[in-house]
């Protein structure tokens, strides 16, 4: 399976200090059916713990998810900062999704070597 991590997350990631490998767990407990909120549209809502701490405090991440195949972190926030999407949001990740999820191997790479996208490494 893989992972990617837009430059956005990529940069919200290495500022909350929240590690490929916390990812990658994320997207395993996906897999097993763990999945926090299904928002639709290949769209899911996953919790992810600070360090030292739980998940309730934690961090909510947006993934456009297709089981066993490909996920894209998209978006991140801190709880104690914005409590939840909003309806355009939802909107917008949902018609990301039906355009992620349709990318070829080679776009793909296109987008890797753009560094508009991640690899999420093992």
């Amino acid at each position: 399976m893989r992972i990617f991590k837009n430059a956005w997350f990529g940069r919200f990631a290495k500022r909350e200090k929240i590690s490929d490998k916390v990812l990658r767990s994320t997207i395993i407990r996906a897999n097993k059916g763990l999945i926090d909120a299904n928002l639709g549209g290949n769209v899911i809502k996953q919790r992810i713990a600070r360090t030292g701490q739980g998940k309730s405090g934690g961090y909510r991440t947006i993934i456009i998810f297709k089981k066993g195949d490909i996920a894209f972190f998209v978006y991140g926030f801190a709880k104690n900062v914005q409590d939840n999407i909003s309806k355009n949001e939802l909107t917008a990740f949902k018609r990301a999704a039906k355009e992620l999820l349709t990318l070829s191997d080679t776009q793909l790479e296109r987008l890797l070597e753009n560094k508009a996208l991640i690899e999420v490494k093992p």
